[in-house]
């Protein structure tokens, strides 16, 4: 019989959760469609839950991960910084050496 072992990641400041799975799918779908609102769309979220997701994620961090303008008659918008492009970068690093090594630990163990 062959067995996996799961894991979930996130991230906690002294304010509580920082980034995690669903936050970092945020954050990406911000970064395809360039819109919060498309973005919470996209995910099946609503548009209040995906901006008070964003507002914590940054007011929790030193530097902002996105930047949002204003509806108008282009429209509004939402982009990543690089600041927030480098956080999803570390998290992905992060999750992915957790799995991987989660992965060699349980091969050692004969079950």
């Amino acid at each position: 019989m062959d067995y996996v072992i799961k894991s979930r990641i996130w991230i906690e400041s002294e304010h509580g959760v920082f980034l995690g799975e669903g936050r970092v799918k945020l954050l990406k779908a911000i970064a395809q469609t360039g819109s919060l609102s498309k973005a919470a769309s996209a995910l099946e979220m609503s548009y209040k839950k995906a901006w008070n997701l964003l507002d914590s994620m940054n007011k929790s961090t030193k530097e902002p991960l996105v930047i949002t303008s204003t509806g108008g008659k282009g429209g509004g918008g939402a982009n990543l910084t690089p600041y927030g492009e480098k956080v999803i970068e570390t998290f992905d690093t992060i999750n992915q050496k957790c799995w991987e090594f989660l992965d060699k630990e349980l091969k050692q163990i004969s079950l």
